[in-house]
C-alpha cells in the first residue's frame, strides 16, 4: 500500500541541507533560513522558490537525498498548475519514489508476484475477493497510469502514432478510475486515504500535466519530437481555457 509520507521521512540532514543551499555559503542568509524554519516550520523551506535552482544548480545539490529532491520537484510542478495540496504533492512525489525501484512498475506489492504490463491487465483484476489484494491492485491502477502519462508522455504518443496504442487521454481516465475505485474501497478510509484518492481522481489531469513539465525539463530536456510538440500544444491551449 502507497501512502504519502514523504515529508514525513524528511531528516534532520535534509533540513539543514536544504537550508544551506538557500543560503549559498552566507552566514546572514543561514541565520534567516533557520529563523523560518524554527518559526514556520519546515514546510516554509521546502516551499521556497528558491530552493529546487538551488538544488539543480549548486555544487552541494549532488548530496540531496532523492526523497527530499523529489517532493521539492513534484512540489513546485504541482503549484505551478495551481495545486496547492501538499498532501497531493507528498502522494505523487511517494509514487515516484516507489515507481522508480526497479520491478516496483509492473508489481502491486512487493510479494505479489503477478506482472501487469498494461491498464487493461489490471482493470481485470480490480474486483478480486481478496479485499487487500483488490485495494492494491485498484490503487496501483491510478498510480501507474500517472507514472506512465506523466513520466513517459512521448513513448505513449510514439506508441500511439506507430503502434496504434491508447493515447494519453485513455491513460488518464484509467488513472481515474483506479483512483475512483480506491477511495471506494473500505480500506483506504481505514487508512485515511479515501478523500486523497478522489481528489487525485478529480486533478488527474492537473497532476499528468504537471508531471509531463518535469519529465520534458528534468529527465528527457533534448527531445524535440512533433508527437511532444503537438502535446504541450494541447495542454498549454487546455490551461488557457481553464484559466
Amino acid at each position: 500500500m502507497l501512502l504519502g509520507n514523504v515529508r514525513a521521512s524528511l531528516t534532520r540532514d535534509d533540513a539543514q541541507l536544504a537550508l544551506r543551499l538557500l543560503a549559498h555559503g552566507e552566514a546572514r542568509e543561514l541565520d534567516v533560513a533557520e529563523m523560518r524554519l524554527r518559526e514556520e516550520g519546515i514546510d516554509a523551506i521546502l516551499d521556497d522558490p528558491r530552493l529546487l535552482p538551488a538544488i539543480i544548480e549548486s555544487r552541494a545539490g549532488i548530496q540531496v537525498s532523492v526523497r527530499l529532491f523529489w517532493y521539492v520537484v513534484v512540489r513546485r510542478a504541482l503549484c505551478r498548475v495551481g495545486e496547492e495540496d501538499r498532501a497531493l504533492a507528498d502522494y505523487v512525489a511517494a509514487i515516484l519514489l516507489h515507481f522508480g525501484m526497479r520491478g516496483r512498475a509492473e508489481r502491486i506489492s512487493e510479494t505479489d508476484d503477478q506482472l501487469f504490463n498494461t491498464l487493461a491487465e489490471l482493470m481485470g483484476e480490480v474486483d478480486t475477493p481478496d479485499a487487500r489484494r483488490s485495494f492494491l491492485v485498484r490503487q496501483h491502477l491510478g498510480n501507474f497510469a500517472l507514472w506512465s502519462s506523466g513520466m513517459f508522455p512521448d513513448v505513449i504518443e510514439h506508441k500511439r502514432w506507430r503502434r496504434g496504442g491508447p493515447d494519453l487521454d485513455y491513460f488518464e481516465e484509467m488513472g481515474r478510475r483506479g483512483f475512483t475505485l480506491a477511495a471506494e474501497h473500505r480500506l483506504a478510509q481505514e487508512h485515511g486515504l479515501d478523500a486523497l484518492l478522489r481528489v487525485a481522481a478529480s486533478r488527474f489531469a492537473a497532476l499528468r500535466c504537471a508531471l509531463n513539465e518535469v519529465s520534458d525539463t528534468l529527465l528527457f530536456p533534448n527531445g524535440n519530437s512533433p508527437e511532444r510538440l503537438m502535446r504541450q500544444v494541447r495542454a498549454e491551449a487546455a490551461w488557457r481555457w481553464v484559466s
